[in-house]
């Protein structure tokens, strides 16, 4: 039986982020910024908390554990975040390095919330930008 589907065989880490994001737009560090600061972007944090206490945080960005994120952000789900209004909601996931934000927004998508995206680069390109960070 194989692992990634009917007679294909297991692709590896890289195929599958590629193939993850073709599904979605990604979003830059200061294009993610304006939008969070218009309103029209809720940012989420799912860095374990040793990165958030070593490097920072993001101001306004929801910290949700990588663990929690469909349970906290599924609008119809019964432990989510009162952030999670609708499946409209633009959702930009930031990781460290935006590796494991690809793949938890495509998880997102699989939840019906189809604007959600992560940032490229995650954390450190937010932060490589001169974009605010707070201890």
């Amino acid at each position: 039986m194989a692992a990634s589907g009917v007679g294909e065989p297991p692709s590896g880490i890289d195929d599958l982020l590629d193939r993850v994001r073709a599904g979605y737009e990604r979003i830059e560090p200061g294009e993610a910024y304006a939008a969070a600061q218009r309103g029209e972007a809720l940012l989420v944090d799912i860095r374990y908390a040793a990165l958030r206490e070593r490097d920072g945080l993001v101001p306004g960005a929801l910290v949700v554990e990588r663990n929690e994120l469909e349970w906290r952000l599924d609008p119809r789900g019964s432990h989510r975040a009162p952030e999670a209004t609708s499946h409209d909601l633009r959702v930009v996931v930031i990781c460290n390095e935006g590796y494991a934000s690809s793949l938890a927004a495509a998880s997102l998508h699989q939840l019906g919330l189809h604007r959600a995206t992560d940032l490229v680069g995650g954390f450190q390109a937010w932060k490589a930008a001169g974009l605010p960070v707070t201890s």
